[in-house]
């Protein structure tokens, strides 16, 4: 490849086209779903077709369940979603500044993921009570790690060629922080965070099968009202959207901050020297 083909900048993909291919995998995922249904014969309340779904969808929609119950555990997610996440930003940032306190509380880190979320929710239920803060904590437990291992994995992937550089420029550590670390490490951070945001739909939804009559589970998603859980499955779905959609779009917008913060860096190192 020639120095003038690496010049040429490459095509990037324009929204329409990203519109385009969602919606022909859309198309093709609920094909594949609906031959499965039809092919394999299964009761409706193990795999139900995507009509059966649509139409259980519609009934609770119009009913004005799926909208109240959906506001509640979209209300849960954020809230365990802020609180896991500015817990595990504050804890991760300790440990990527601290190796001795990283291996003094890393045991214990490790040993907390190895217990499924199913079996401390009841717990949390039974000491926080069932109202909606167990719900919320319950969020905030499975959004905690992933958070906390992006912000440490972060931190410490900022070049050091910056951090000397910031160095030579006198910056104080407010300085270094907001304007060097925060920048560098908010692509990996916000990477964590939208699989903290996936999770914390989880969590929620775990919440509500062993806790009170509201969200999802008011609305059929208690494994014994499977059949009726079809329409609430859809509430899930776009509460993980709601969730997941706008910090997919920060963290792009990120990675192009990152790119700029390194341009100017280069710039500001050749003035130095």
């Amino acid at each position: 490849m020639t120095d003038d083909e690496n010049l040429i900048p490459k095509p990037k993909p324009q929204p329409f086209n990203r519109a385009l291919l969602l919606v022909i995998s859309l198309v093709i995922g609920l094909l594949i779903w609906h031959l499965l249904a039809s092919l394999l014969g299964l009761p409706a309340f193990i795999l139900p077709g995507p009509i059966l779904v649509w139409q259980r969808f519609k009934v609770s929609l119009l009913q004005g369940q799926l909208l109240y119950h959906t506001s509640v555990t979209l209300v849960e997610v954020l809230a365990g979603l802020s609180l896991g996440g500015i817990a595990a930003t504050i804890l991760g940032y300790l440990l990527s500044k601290s190796p001795a306190f990283e291996k003094m509380i890393s045991p214990y880190l490790v040993a907390s993921q190895s217990l499924p979320i199913v079996a401390i929710a009841p717990l949390l239920i039974i000491w926080f009570g069932p109202g909606t803060f167990s719900k919320i904590l319950i969020c905030s437990l499975t959004v905690f790690f992933p958070v906390l291992i992006n912000t440490v994995v972060g931190l410490r992937e900022v070049p050091q060629d910056l951090r000397d550089l910031m160095r030579s420029l006198r910056a104080g550590w407010a300085q270094t922080f907001w304007k060097l670390e925060v920048p560098a490490a908010l692509p990996i951070f916000l990477g964590g965070l939208r699989v903290g945001a996936t999770l914390s739909v989880i969590g929620a939804v775990v919440g509500e099968l062993v806790g009170e009559k509201l969200g999802f589970r008011g609305d059929g998603a208690a494994l014994h009202r499977v059949v009726r859980a079809r329409g609430p499955v859809l509430g899930v779905f776009l509460d993980a959207v709601h969730v997941g959609v706008p910090v997919r779009a920060e963290e792009n917008r990120a990675q192009l901050e990152v790119v700029a913060l390194r341009e100017d860096a280069a710039v500001a190192h050749e003035g130095v020297l």
